[in-house]
């Protein structure tokens, strides 16, 4: 950096960079745990199913993508979704199926499916 102009330069991307992340954050967000243990148990198909039901219903702002570890390892495959300004839900021992009735009830209508959740299985 020789001058003030560079500085400002720089400054000036890293807040659209910013701006950018912020406008991201408002989207929904389905998560699927694809570590090695997600796999195992089954997630590759979830994610497909997440993946093909998003697009086919035409759902914007909507994005499935994948992750690491979520370290619950026994309720593999994982879910979360994930909407700007609500709790986060994690649905576990997930299915295809199930993965096609979440789209519909959660994604589509807003309504959580409460029977496939974390918090029910732990009652």
């Amino acid at each position: 950096m020789k001058s003030l102009e560079e500085l400002k330069a720089i400054r000036e991307k890293m807040q659209s960079q910013v701006v950018l992340r912020t406008e991201s954050e408002a989207e929904t967000r389905v998560v699927v745990g694809m570590a090695t243990c997600g796999i195992a148990a089954g997630a590759r198909p979830v994610l497909v199913a997440l993946s093909n039901a998003v697009n086919e219903k035409g759902l914007e702002g909507v994005s499935v993508t994948q992750t690491g570890c979520i370290g619950l390892c026994q309720y593999e495959p994982i879910v979360e979704v994930i909407q700007p300004n609500k709790e986060k839900v994690t649905y576990i021992h997930m299915t295809p199926e199930k993965a096609l009735e979440v789209v519909d009830q959660h994604l589509v209508r807003g309504q959580v499916v409460e029977k496939y959740t974390i918090g029910t299985e732990l009652k």
